[in-house]
């Protein structure tokens, strides 16, 4: 018996262990020195794509805001921002690995917002995970976590951060 129960507890082991090893591993990385000039979210497929002119150069899989149904309406409403906005600063010492920040709310989105009395919030980043959690790698994406933020694997934004400029044109949609 306590044979048997080893032996499953092995296996159960590597099982998990070349899991982990999978979900951390970047099997298709972006090409040294590719760049963006357009990056297109699509909220309903949990997709990132990276383009060049018309080419679509890389898409990631993402996790989006813990509801991810509908535009984002004020801060804590924990959607993410659906529309037009561009990559404005960068964060390379944030909680999570590296952050990209997006330039919501618009002057219409704050309108709103303020008709309701509602702060429209404004820390809305495309990031990896959470700083020494890195190792979930492409388990994050089990289920959507972020307060409104758009979330990858640290392979991934070190490749996102790499191949797309501040300026660069980002579109959120449903």
């Amino acid at each position: 018996m306590f044979k048997r129960i080893s032996l499953i507890i092995l296996i159960a082991s590597a099982v998990l262990g070349s899991s982990l090893l999978c979900a951390n591993h970047n099997w298709h990385p972006l090409a040294g020195g590719a760049k963006a000039d357009r990056i297109l979210v699509e909220k309903g497929a949990r997709k990132l794509t990276l383009f060049s002119g018309t080419q679509s150069i890389k898409t990631y899989s993402v996790s989006l805001g813990r509801k991810p149904v509908g535009p984002k309406n004020h801060e804590d409403d924990n959607r993410t921002p659906e529309g037009i906005y561009t990559i404005d600063s960068r964060n390379a010492a944030s909680s999570y690995h590296r952050a990209l920040h997006i330039s919501y709310p618009d002057k219409h989105e704050r309108s709103e917002a303020t008709k309701r009395g509602l702060p429209p919030g404004g820390d809305v980043m495309i990031h990896g995970i959470v700083n020494d959690y890195g190792w979930i790698g492409a388990f994050h994406r089990c289920r959507d976590w972020t307060s409104g933020c758009i979330a990858v694997t640290d392979f991934e934004i070190d490749e996102i951060w790499r191949a797309t400029p501040n300026g660069i044109r980002i579109e959120i949609r449903p």
